[in-house]
């Protein structure tokens, strides 16, 4: 028993030694292991770095109201409600300050004018009356204010000016009941908690300001991004088919453009938050007052729609059910095109979005998808016809099905971004024909379409009924006085009419 119980002592003594051994060691892991993340977080958006720093300096600011004696003697302890109003409110954009600011700032001056008007009426009543009148208003209100925070429009944008207001209320009305100078403590609390509120704000929108709308201004434009990734690379990958110069495919060596959707489908918290943090920011860049972010969010709604759609596309890409290949030929080209066409759509919206101009070239690349459907409809009717065992081809099918509803969606949001584009007045940029497109006796010119009025003028002579393109060619001549001579003619300018 002896020796047994001193082999444990030696082996814990052995553990003990070990452990304290490798503590240095896994102190420094540890450390570099949280100096990494501290790393990568900063890296990941440095606005996080500059927003610690505007907290720092904001609440250096009210703790003058400590420091400075003269500060002091006219707010005395009840500076620091300004302490914990920087504490409490200041966030990391500017819509989420306003919104936690403002919401205490009314809350703070409603419920400390209510009671004290409650303490004056219940003063009327006497020693025993008093407490009864603020006991019941106290449960009135408080009950009522925790009800509305039940309704939808309240629990988004007022929660933290309902509680606020009941927390102000119950003291100011209750800590009337033994304070002789009920007036003055309300005044003072007041002040305080407005200053922190006023410093908070003035901060958050002159130094280095993170606007909420911008942000869910570029987060929508980016999911955009991330569905036509994906459907601009699907083609290539479901058909095993690169550089394919017809369809405009091209090989793809990070495949990280086949996840990308998946972040899109949990946006829907995020966008809601911005939208509501957005709505009380003032006019800023781009973005004037009452900009239509709820706009943002019927956009966002229909752009998890087709992430949906592309979550069940993801689930066919390197499929265990082999696709007879003579059938997928047969399918191939269309949706490959079709494949294309949508993300050049969608990349067209999303580039709209960005840059606040009038998605102009979105419907070209929509129409040639629909031809694009319409030759896989001629191509599947085609096979169909051939014999093929059906439970093979299902999951082809049921692809070419899934791209062929992905339009409705993209036509959804095209709808949804120009009007957008209509209730923000984006811009219009019109969109110059490149030169390299055009034949080479065209130097210079612009490509212009011109209405038939009333079927004649200079149409041709059969019956003047087609389609008309006037091309505006400027020729410069070497020897024109642009090109430093001064007695050759001027640029000429043709129109010709086809």
């Amino acid at each position: 028993m002896e020796i047994d119980q001193k082999n444990q002592e030696k082996t814990g003594s052995t553990r003990v030694y070990d452990w304290v051994k490798t503590l240095p060691c896994k102190i420094k892991t540890k450390a570099l292991e949280i100096a990494k993340k501290t790393k990568k977080v900063g890296k990941d958006d440095p606005r996080r770095i500059i927003h610690s720093l505007k907290v720092g300096f904001a609440l250096t600011l009210v703790s003058l109201f400590y420091y400075v004696r003269p500060l002091y003697n006219g707010f005395g302890s009840l500076g620091m409600w300004a302490v914990f109003t920087v504490v409490v409110v200041f966030e990391f954009s500017v819509g989420a300050t306003l919104c936690k600011s403002m919401n205490r700032g009314f809350a703070t001056m409603l419920a400390g004018a209510l009671g004290v008007g409650v303490q004056e009426l219940a003063s009327l009543l006497g020693d025993k009356g008093e407490p009864i009148v603020l006991g019941f208003f106290v449960f009135i209100l408080a009950a009522t204010s925790t009800f509305s925070r039940f309704f939808p429009h309240i629990k988004a944008r007022y929660d933290y000016g309902v509680l606020i207001f009941i927390l102000t209320f119950s003291l100011v009305s209750i800590s009337g009941y033994r304070a002789d100078k009920i007036i003055e403590l309300a005044h003072q609390r007041l002040s305080t908690i407005l200053l922190g509120g006023a410093i908070c704000i003035i901060i958050s929108i002159f130094v280095c300001p993170v606007w909420a709308g911008q942000d869910l201004h570029n987060l929508v434009a980016s999911n955009l991004e991330k569905l036509a990734s994906f459907l601009e690379g699907f083609g290539g990958e479901y058909f095993e088919v690169y550089g394919d110069e017809d369809s405009g495919m091209v090989p793809k060596e990070d495949k990280s453009f086949l996840l990308g959707y998946k972040t899109v489908l949990n946006t829907k918290a995020n966008e809601e938050t911005l939208a509501n943090f957005a709505w009380w920011e003032p006019g800023h860049g781009s973005f004037q007052f009452r900009h239509p972010w709820k706009q943002y969010l019927k956009i966002g709604v229909l752009i998890r729609k087709c992430a949906y759609q592309i979550d069940a596309l993801s689930a066919y890409i390197k499929s265990n059910i082999q696709t007879p290949t003579e059938f997928k030929i047969k399918i191939q080209k269309p949706c490959m095109k079709m494949s294309s066409e949508f993300g050049k759509a969608l990349k067209e919206l999303a580039t709209a979005i960005k840059t606040m101009t009038n998605p102009s070239s979105t419907s070209i690349h929509i129409e040639n998808s629909k031809v694009a459907i319409d030759e896989l409809k001629i191509a599947m009717d085609v096979a169909l016809k051939e014999r093929f065992d059906l439970l093979k081809i299902v999951p082809a099918i049921t692809v070419a099905s899934i791209l062929m509803d992905i339009i409705k969606s993209i036509e959804e949001i095209s709808d949804s971004i120009h009007e957008l584009s209509h209730q923000a007045h984006f811009k219009n940029v019109e969109k110059k024909l490149s030169l390299e497109k055009l034949p080479q006796l065209l130097h210079r010119g612009s490509v212009k379409p011109v209405s038939d009025v009333g079927g004649g003028g200079g149409g041709g002579g059969e019956g003047g009924g087609g389609d008309h393109v006037i091309i505006e060619v400027h020729e410069k001549s070497l020897d024109s006085p642009e090109n430093g001579n001064p007695h050759a003619p001027n640029t000429s300018s043709r129109d010709v009419v086809l």
